[in-house]
């Protein structure tokens, strides 16, 4: 049975292929101290349908190239969204170094 790993797409930039970002915590063995370690995951996505901020299941499979190793076994959970500025919205001004209510 191949390795399955659950984590959320990081960069879906590339054509058919996504960056998965897996985060785990760990506990050090001599100070006991807990701390977050990252690991990135490149995957193959063949209809594009992983977009950025997904939770994605992806497991290991034959080598795509030379670093995508892991092909996308399915869409957990889609992303809520971002939100994003618009150029003609106006922000409030600063004035003497507080910012001015609208």
């Amino acid at each position: 049975m191949a390795q399955k790993i659950i984590g959320v797409v990081s960069s879906d930039k590339r054509d058919k292929t996504i960056t998965v970002t897996v985060a785990s915590r760990e506990t050090h063995p001599l100070y006991r101290k807990q701390y977050t370690k990252t690991r990135k995951y490149t995957a193959h996505d063949e209809k594009n349908e992983a977009k950025l901020g997904d939770r994605v299941e992806i497991e290991a499979c034959r080598p795509f190239s030379k670093t995508v190793t892991y092909n996308l076994v399915k869409v957990l959970e889609k992303s809520k969204g971002r939100v994003e500025l618009n150029a003609d919205v106006e922000l409030p001004e600063k004035e003497n170094g507080k910012e001015v209510e609208v």
